[in-house]
């Protein structure tokens, strides 16, 4: 398992980590299996979706800050209530195929790490497995 270390700067921010996980795939030596890319944060994310522009990544975030927004009527006393929900709203993990050595995204796909409640240090983790066999 590879540890990717974050540090948000924005209370909402969503930060392309694709070649950090790209990278863990490389150094796996793992040709064909699967990549399992995992939040263990209760108020933070992840999403695979475009990366080619990065207007599609503030409209995400614009939509889900009108739907959730930061005040509201939420009982949590800790006050990031919106943050919570938002990150179940998006989840926890993505898993994505790996073949020939390589992720096999879509052609505009990036995965991202989907902050709701920063700025704070967060860590992604990141396990690689063959297929047909125990983990790399």
């Amino acid at each position: 398992m590879k540890t990717i270390s974050l540090k948000t700067r924005q209370p909402v921010e969503f930060i392309d980590i694709t070649e950090q996980v790209a990278q863990a795939v490389t150094e796996s030596k793992v040709r064909d299996g699967l990549c399992t890319v995992f939040v263990p944060h209760t108020t933070a994310g992840l999403t695979i979706n475009e990366n080619a522009d990065p207007d599609v990544r503030e409209d995400i975030i614009a939509v889900l800050n009108k739907l959730i927004p930061a005040a509201g009527a939420y009982r949590h006393l800790e006050g990031n209530s919106h943050a919570h929900i938002k990150s179940s709203l998006l989840g926890h993990s993505h898993t994505v195929i790996v073949q020939g050595g390589e992720m096999q995204l879509g052609t505009w796909q990036g995965i991202y790490f989907c902050e709701f409640d920063g700025p704070r240090s967060r860590e992604v983790w990141v396990r690689i497995t063959r297929s047909g066999q125990h983990d790399a």
